[in-house]
């Protein structure tokens, strides 16, 4: 076995610094091991104690009878990098570092980190400030997690892997409660050795592992990351992750408006949908969508039939439904028949959709029927069942009504259980009907499905584009018409223009773009003119003279600096506006799409996609960036509007994203707004542009680079 498997499965375990008081945290790792029946040697060390709960005690590793599989370092901060080195001398496998104090806690501590990493060799670390893990499938909780005074946990197929210690245990307790169960859960925390990728990559490989749930605060390192989630996905087992933090702002660029439309958040969710990880909205999703997506059912049609006994609970779920695109249309006429045949009387409304069996509660025959009815009916995608106040006297008849319809069918059942109920939504997890407490949650779950039951996973192949051969520009900003000289090189086309610095050239420039132009200054140091009175659109040749003093005058007013150049555009009416922009990001290089203008900052209807390892987006990508935008009819031919040229929109994003690729860290920010999409077959033209460089040199462009 490799060390993370050693880790996740050891045979032997040393607990570095254990306690006899089982109350202590250094106390708890030896009890727990115990109490939940670890079957293999257990051996604590502690100078100071012979004995801990009828186990022998070793001074030290030293003496240890054999090399363990895994350490449980429980000392301080200060002092367990000489236990991890002492560990990693004997040929442990991996180990677990409880301590805090580390790089949570400044410089020191990331120093103390350091010298961690270094003790430990070729040794692997969980941690440290981890809690540690638990293997439910084998019995194995290598945790001082409070969570583990509990006395049962149901055993399941959803792996967990959380950057925070206390959301291992509050996941533990959780899903224990609600009878969902789980497999492995593990606390990476500092990662200063181990991370969810390496966790992430080992659970795509486990038997026991059908689904992967991951609480993140950061991804440390992108493309493992990437390579992880892909191999789980390769492996046929769905990624849900919750990612907090959603309110920061990020880093913003210093310049263009792409850095404070991208936002730290959007670069997470555009990771999240290229590698199709499930986001999970709420905290409770995390558990949610992973118990709906171990059940292993498909859902292929969107229409969900309801089975209700109570009418409130039954709307609760189908407004739920629909707020989610999902349709709940009522019975066919075939399957209305099946269904009125099964209750006679005027007690239930059994042709309509929520379908209300009120007697089901009291008559599981009758539930049963209904069920299969609507299972077999090719109107249906999935069944969502109330389970009312009725079911309180009875659960076990709701339940096992339900559970043996499951192999009817491959469509998901799922209930809502509408009383306060906590034993029924367990005892329904526990027969693998997935059971939720809150109708958003009924939706959320079959989303999930829905994206699981469809998601792309072709790969784009990129092909091999020769590098561009561009002008030398110095470092810093350039100006509009640097910028879209720059863009220019990768075949964006620019509004027809002239760069000015009088008025002469200016009105000549007029007469020639005219009837009417746009006047704007031009500069280096003002990226954002409009805001000093550096854009006036509509200028004909006659009105040039005033209207260039009149933008002097404002931008003096605005900077305390006179404009020495300017730049006479032709006008372009007829297009949409959008924004085309480069983000840099921790978590990676982002292309940003979205609606154009001076309020693109206001409206924000974006879409992002993250670059791959090599090469810029294709084609592919620039289509489903287009459809993904609110503003997308209106490129479509929105109410008899002209089609936009999409095709050469398209054509603009990969190019874009192919510059963004060839000058790599030389550019630093790089922004087109607004570009103008024209009618089909007109192409598309840049208005502005932005383009922060930073390079000593220029960028050479001898080598071929893979592109497109």
């Amino acid at each position: 076995m490799d060390a993370i498997s050693r880790l996740v499965n050891p045979r032997s375990v040393a607990i570095i610094g254990a306690s006899a008081d089982p109350t202590k945290t250094s106390g708890r790792p030896v009890a727990y091991l115990r109490k939940h029946g670890f079957d293999g040697a257990v051996y604590p060390v502690n100078p100071k104690v012979d004995e801990i709960d009828g186990l022998k005690c070793y001074p030290d590793i030293a003496s240890l009878p054999e090399t363990p599989d895994v350490g449980i370092v429980l000392l301080g901060a200060q002092r367990a990098h000489l236990a991890v080195h002492e560990l990693s001398m004997r040929g442990t496998a991996a180990a677990i570092v409880l301590a805090s104090g580390y790089a949570e806690a400044g410089a020191t501590g990331a120093q103390r980190q350091e010298e961690l990493l270094k003790a430990a060799g070729p040794m692997r670390i969980l941690g440290p400030n981890t809690i540690g893990l638990v293997n439910l499938t084998r019995n194995i909780p290598l945790s001082a997690s409070s969570a583990l005074e509990m006395d049962f946990f149901p055993v399941g197929s959803i792996g967990v892997v959380s950057q925070s210690g206390g959301i291992v245990g509050s996941l533990l307790s959780r899903a224990a409660a609600r009878g969902i169960g789980l497999s492995t859960l593990i606390s990476t925390s500092n990662e200063v050795d181990l991370d969810l990728s390496d966790f992430v990559s080992y659970l795509a490989e486990d038997a026991t592992t059908k689904v992967i749930a991951l609480y993140i605060e950061t991804i440390r390192h992108p493309a493992r990351f990437q390579e992880a989630v892909i191999k789980a996905a390769r492996a046929g087992k769905p990624v849900v992750a919750f990612k907090v933090g959603r309110s920061e702002s990020g880093a913003r660029a210093a310049v263009s408006h792409t850095g404070a439309m991208a936002g730290a958040d959007n670069v997470y969710e555009a990771l999240f949908k290229q590698t199709g990880i499930i986001r999970a909205e709420r905290f409770s999703d995390l558990l949610d969508i992973p118990a709906a997506l171990s059940a292993g059912r498909v859902l292929q049609s969107r229409r969900i039939a309801i089975l209700t006994s109570t009418g409130g609970a039954g709307t609760l779920v189908s407004d739920a439904l629909g707020l989610n695109g999902f349709e709940t249309p009522p019975p066919d006429p075939d399957t209305a028949a099946r269904l009125r045949a099964l209750q006679t009387g005027d007690h239930a409304a059994l042709d309509r959709n929520p379908i209300d069996v009120t007697l089901a509660g009291l008559r599981p025959d009758l539930l049963r029927g209904a069920i299969r009815a609507v299972l077999e009916s090719d109107g249906y995608g999935a069944i969502g069942i109330i389970v009312g106040s009725s079911s309180l006297a009875v659960p076990d008849l709701m339940a096992s009504a339900i559970r043996d319809c499951l192999q009817d069918s491959t469509k998901p059942v799922i209930a809502y259980v509408s009383p306060y109920a906590p034993h029924i939504t367990a005892l329904l997890n526990q027969r693998g009907v997935p059971a939720f407490t809150e109708p958003e949650s009924c939706a959320a779950a079959l989303e999930a499905m829905w994206k699981v039951a469809h998601q792309n996973d072709s790969i784009p192949v990129p092909i091999m584009t020769d590098h561009i051969t561009m002008p030398k520009f110095e470092d810093g900003p350039l100006d509009e018409a640097q910028a879209k000289q720059l863009f220019s090189c990768f075949g964006i086309s620019s509004v027809r223009e002239t760069v000015v610095d009088d008025v002469e050239t200016a009105q000549t420039a007029a007469e020639a773009l005219g009837p009417h132009v746009v006047l704007k200054l031009l500069s280096r140091d003002i990226a954002h003119k409009s805001e000093v009175g550096g854009v006036v659109v509509g200028v004909t040749a006659q009105q040039m003279p005033e209207q260039l003093q009149a933008m002097r005058e404002k931008v003096l007013a605005h900077t305390g600096k006179a404009p020495e150049r300017y730049l006479v555009q032709e006008m372009v009416s007829g297009g949409v506006e959008l924004i085309l922009g480069f983000h840099r990001d921790p978590v990676g290089d982002a292309i940003l799409l979205g609606m154009g203008g001076v309020t693109a900052e206001l409206f924000k209807d974006t879409t992002m996609r993250l670059l791959p390892a090599q090469g810029g987006l294709d084609r592919q990508d620039a289509f489903s960036m287009m459809r993904e935008l609110k503003t997308w009819p209106l490129l479509d031919g929105y109410r008899g509007r002209p089609k936009a040229d999409v095709q050469a929109l398209a054509d603009a994003i990969v190019a874009f994203s192919c510059m963004v690729v060839q000058m790599g860290v030389h550019l630093v920010e790089a922004e087109i707004n607004p570009l103008f999409i024209l009618p089909q077959g007109q192409g598309v033209k840049a208005a502005d542009g932005i383009a922060v460089l930073q390079m000593s040199q220029p960028v050479k462009c001898e080598n071929s680079y893979v592109c497109g």
